[in-house]
């Protein structure tokens, strides 16, 4: 059991590690990128980024996340998931690459003929690393997954800044993306001990496609509707609001998936190891939840006191008029990472169904956003989604709380109320107090983070909270583990 845990907190640190050098890598070259492109570029990348959100849901059609859960796995279920997802990628490759005139013509903007059938390819080319990195997964070796996505992150960088300082405009983005994806598979082929044998059987994929197809359809509908609202601003706004949109978003978005994604991709296979202990899966579960909610208030309040200042200082002057849109986005941030624990956990137990079903209620609640986008516009449709992420959230942990039985309100809506109560007074606190500070906004930044982040801890340590008792427990834990190897 300990040596489960001790491999489970290795994979976390692993792959947390690997993140903080990816996405700091991507961070920087994004922000290279917003100052060398104009925010129309980025209005014509976030349409096309609905073909790359698309490309990653397509490339195993859902049964990676089979081929995880599932106890016993043979080769022939590998081998068999491996074609079947190329073959899949190539239909996909060949519809987009044909539909690229009726896309554009729906926008009106004939540019976007040769970008979509470029884009097209990444059907095709993500299909490719996809059940190799899904035995990294299942085995827990993220060391090896961290070392994979960060060479292909900084080469593929790299080549976006060189072709965006050369004046290449959108074209730079695109060859980012792609690069990345080549470089993914050139590597994860290269380092990986698995490869296909030539056998194939639609009785192995019969026997993986019960659950893989349910949380296939979950994750479409999930992207499709994350995406859509690229898909209305781009039709119902110019490229440049849809750039201020898009840079908000993308901002707000790689930061509540970077709070999570490595506690959520080690956890799926670390809680299906343990499914059949219910004691075990529910230690488990409160110790990540009340972890992950601590985190993720003390970065989002953290964020929002300083959002002025770190968009004027990263970005610069042009992308100012992102500012609101990030602020709003910024208030829904928690929903993010709390549904994606919850939805690990019903994942783990093989809830596949009930996750489909799940999915089909928050996406007829959230329907309502795009209404409110449609007649009153952008900045009333964000404050929407804060309302919708908050109820979808307890819809969520509702669903997951009851299956491992575990009381609703004192395991997840009780702290999760506490920590938002501490985080709203905190961020006016220091806004009082910072009022009539008139300094240069680098140090403004700093000021705000520190007083922030003290407040917050103080605050914390004083009312004795919960969730503030099991991440100090953790951070010891993890410290003790570390040095008794």
């Amino acid at each position: 059991m300990k040596n489960l845990k001790q491999k489970g907190i290795d994979a976390f640190l692993w792959d947390f590690l690997g993140k903080i050098a990816i996405h700091g890598s991507t961070f920087i070259i994004g922000i290279i990128l917003a100052r060398l492109l104009e925010p129309s570029d980025f209005g014509m990348i976030a349409i096309l980024m609905i073909i790359v959100a698309l490309a990653s849901i397509f490339s195993d059609i859902g049964l990676g996340g089979a081929l995880i859960q599932r106890k016993k796995v043979l080769e022939i279920h590998y081998s068999s998931v491996f074609y079947f997802n190329i073959s899949i990628g190539l239909l996909l490759t060949l519809i987009t690459f044909f539909s690229a005139s009726f896309l554009a013509n729906f926008y009106e903007n004939p540019t976007l003929i040769p970008l979509i059938e470029v884009m097209s390819l990444l059907f095709t080319v993500s299909a490719f690393h996809t059940v190799q990195t899904v035995i990294l997964r299942k085995d827990l070796n993220y060391k090896r997954l961290t070392q994979v996505n960060l060479k292909a992150s900084i080469i593929s960088g790299i080549v976006g800044v060189f072709l965006a300082f050369f004046g290449f405009g959108v074209w730079s983005l695109i060859a980012q993306v792609f690069m990345r994806e080549l470089m993914i598979n050139i590597f994860i082929w290269y380092q990986s001990t698995w490869k296909p044998t030539f056998k194939f059987s639609l009785k192995a994929l019969q026997e993986l496609w019960g659950f893989g197809f349910n949380m296939f359809l979950s994750h479409l509908i999930h992207t499709i509707y994350e995406k859509l609202d690229f898909l209305v601003i781009g039709k119902l706004f110019t490229a440049t609001i849809l750039g201020y949109f898009y840079q908000a978003k993308q901002l707000n978005t790689f930061i509540v998936t970077f709070i999570s994604n490595s506690l959520m991709s080690v956890l799926f296979p670390l809680l299906s190891k343990i499914q059949d202990d219910l004691a075990r899966f529910q230690r488990v579960t409160i110790t990540s939840l009340n972890l992950l909610i601590f985190i993720t208030f003390l970065v989002l309040g953290e964020l929002y006191i300083i959002s002025d200042e770190l968009i004027f200082l990263l970005l610069g002057e042009k992308w100012l008029e992102s500012i609101p849109y990030f602020k709003i986005l910024i208030l829904s941030g928690f929903a993010f990472p709390i549904s994606a624990l919850m939805v690990d956990i019903l994942s783990s137990l093989g809830e596949s169904k009930l996750l489909l079903k799940l999915e089909i209620y928050k996406k007829f609640i959230e329907a309502s956003t795009l209404i409110i986008l449609y007649l009153y516009g952008i900045e009333p449709f964000l404050y929407a989604i804060v309302l919708t992420s908050t109820v979808n959230t307890i819809l969520n942990m509702h669903y997951s709380m009851k299956k491992i039985k575990l009381p609703l309100f004192t395991t997840g809506v009780k702290p999760l109320l506490i920590q938002m109560t501490i985080v709203v007074t905190t961020v006016l606190l220091c806004q009082y107090l910072l009022e009539f500070l008139i300094v240069a906004p680098f140090w403004l930044l700093l000021i705000k983070s520190i007083l922030f982040i003290t407040l917050y801890l103080i605050t914390n340590w004083i009312l004795k909270t919960e969730t503030f008792t099991y991440t100090l427990k953790e951070f010891k834990s993890i410290k003790r583990i570390k040095n008794d190897k």
